[in-house]
């Protein structure tokens, strides 16, 4: 029997016909404007009837066309015995697991993410092992009904779901703990939203009043039916604060055995959390995310000018830190250090002075003439620069240890020399046969200090190992000429002449076409990305 057969069922036993008339009109309602449901969805509840693995979508089933099209999360109540089998299927079908910051991990509710390509959508599996309810910073309590919860559900037309009478008293709960404690009251949380309002609504409609009096004796004993009739009362608007806060106090008081913490401190916590919080929010312009449970990783985007890198990595970066921690890093134009700004001042009045011209490229430097050789200045600024991505590759490795998403704007690679790689040797090499090569103090292969400088500069690009995912935007180097008209076109060209020609078959990285579209490109990225995560 579906869902939508249950209701029939339900209607025409338990209802009168007003009822079930206003019923009638919202089924009719849900159906007509019921959204698509995903591929990826409809594959992981497939599988789970396959298997035979007892769940249910145990809240929120006044949305389950919002849980299907995966705008709201899947909130999936699972026996425990069924975990492992349970796991291997999300794991088969590109689940990756979440691992929520400290403050919202909760034992016994996993968080499980997968990447619909179709829809270019991330879906998360909110898993619960057991029924942990309360106020959203601590979740404090636990109802120890899940196997009749389970056994009352009935297949919906895609999920199983609970019968309306369990779902009913849980919202119930969770409501008066959401919102009827004095201490959300005072933090202005002590009414219902508009969501839960139409969710009670809905359950309301639902429910036959014998059976949720049955259910309250056999399985919550300790809530009696005039405790819970008053705790439906006080989720009504007109109720008076004092009823709520009393209702509330009464209702915690009868679920003390069921709390993970004494409720002094759960009261501590939620006010701390909740100021840190909004600190974070105001403040650092951060809120915490989710790191994966099997490891960060850093990903490495690598494609000369024109190729569409920037675009595709705003992208990522927008679709990966809705849901996990993600860091965005310019290997390219690492953040200069002290060092680096003593080092470059110093420099700086050197040029003032007219010693020698100011900063430039390669080619424009070996072609330079002053007073004092560009040289030295150059080969200096290169050993900065090489610093400086050193540094900031050790933050984003960091950063990737704890769990955390670092995309990388370029890389060096011991395969491309004209970009993000050692310069010093090179330099040297062109600078005996070119103008400068008679220059006074001009260095040169013979000179210590000139090898000091390379060997330094060298010595931090051979600690910066591969990322776990190196992608590469390759593009017609015409194309990108056409593409990046506010670039010198010979300099844009050689770059990604030099990207294109490579063999890039004989290394880890996954090669993506720069010549699609913008939106192509980041599809091709987001599916390369969560298949190696």
């Amino acid at each position: 029997m579906n869902h939508y057969q249950h209701i029939a069922t339900t209607q025409q036993s338990y209802r009168n016909t007003n009822s079930s008339d206003n019923l009638d009109r919202l089924l009719e309602k849900s159906i007509t404007d019921k959204p698509s449901t995903l591929d990826l969805i409809h594959r992981l509840c497939q599988a789970l009837e396959a298997e035979g693995i007892t769940y249910c979508h145990w809240k929120s089933n006044n949305a389950l066309d919002r849980s299907a099209s995966g705008e709201n999360d899947l909130d999936l109540l699972v026996s425990r015995a069924d975990v492992p089998r349970f796991t291997r299927i999300l794991c088969r079908l590109g689940f990756k697991q979440g691992k929520a910051p400290a403050e919202k991990q909760v034992p016994g509710v996993l968080d499980y993410y997968g990447y619909d390509e179709a829809a270019d959508r991330l879906i998360h599996v909110h898993a619960h092992y057991q029924l942990i309810l309360g106020h959203d910073m601590t979740k404090n309590y636990r109802l120890p009904i899940e196997r009749p919860y389970l056994e009352s559900a009935v297949q919906d037309d895609l999920f199983k779901v609970p019968a309306a009478e369990f779902e009913f008293i849980v919202f119930v709960i969770r409501m008066v703990l959401k919102h009827s404690t004095w201490d959300v009251i005072l933090g202005g949380e002590g009414t219902l939203r508009a969501a839960e309002r139409r969710e009670l609504a809905y359950l309301e409609a639902r429910i036959n009043q014998d059976r949720v009096d049955n259910i309250l004796k056999r399985h919550l004993p300790y809530i009696s039916i005039e405790l819970f009739n008053n705790c439906l009362q006080a989720l009504q608007p007109g109720c008076s604060t004092w009823t709520r806060v009393k209702t509330g106090q009464q209702l915690q008081t009868k679920l003390r055995a069921n709390a993970r913490r004494p409720v002094p401190i759960d009261i501590y916590l939620k006010l701390w959390r909740r100021a840190t919080l909004a600190m974070r929010r105001r403040i650092f312009k951060s809120s915490p995310k989710c790191r994966l449970e099997n490891g960060g990783a850093m990903i490495a985007i690598v494609g000369g000018d024109g190729a569409g890198k920037s675009t595709a990595i705003d992208g990522l970066y927008a679709w990966l830190s809705k849901n996990f921690a993600t860091a965005r890093v310019h290997l390219g134009r690492p953040s200069w250090s002290w060092t680096t700004l003593t080092i470059r001042g110093i420099l700086k009045i050197g040029n003032l002075l007219g010693l020698y011209p100011v900063d430039s490229s390669f080619r424009e430097t070996l072609n330079q003439k002053s007073l004092l050789s560009p040289g030295y200045p150059w080969l200096l600024r290169e050993v900065c620069r090489a610093r400086d991505r050193y540094w900031t590759y050790i933050k984003a490795r960091r950063f990737a240890a704890n769990g955390g998403l670092a995309i990388l704007d370029r890389f060096p690679l011991p395969q491309i020399t004209l970009m993000d790689g050692p310069q010093g040797g090179r330099f040297l090499s062109q600078l005996e046969n070119g103008p400068l090569a008679d220059q006074f103090m001009s260095p040169h292969r013979a000179s210590r200090f000139a090898r000091s400088l390379v060997k330094r500069e060298e010595s931090y690009y051979r600690q910066t190992v591969l990322p776990e995912v190196l992608v590469v935007l390759r593009v017609d180097p015409e194309i990108a000429v056409q593409r990046k008209t506010d670039e010198d076109a010979a300099f844009v060209r050689e770059r990604n002449t030099e990207i294109w020609e490579l063999n890039w078959a004989r290394t880890d990285a996954h090669v993506i076409d720069g010549s699609k579209s913008k939106r192509d490109i980041l599809t091709d990225l987001k599916a390369v990305i969560w298949s190696q995560l």
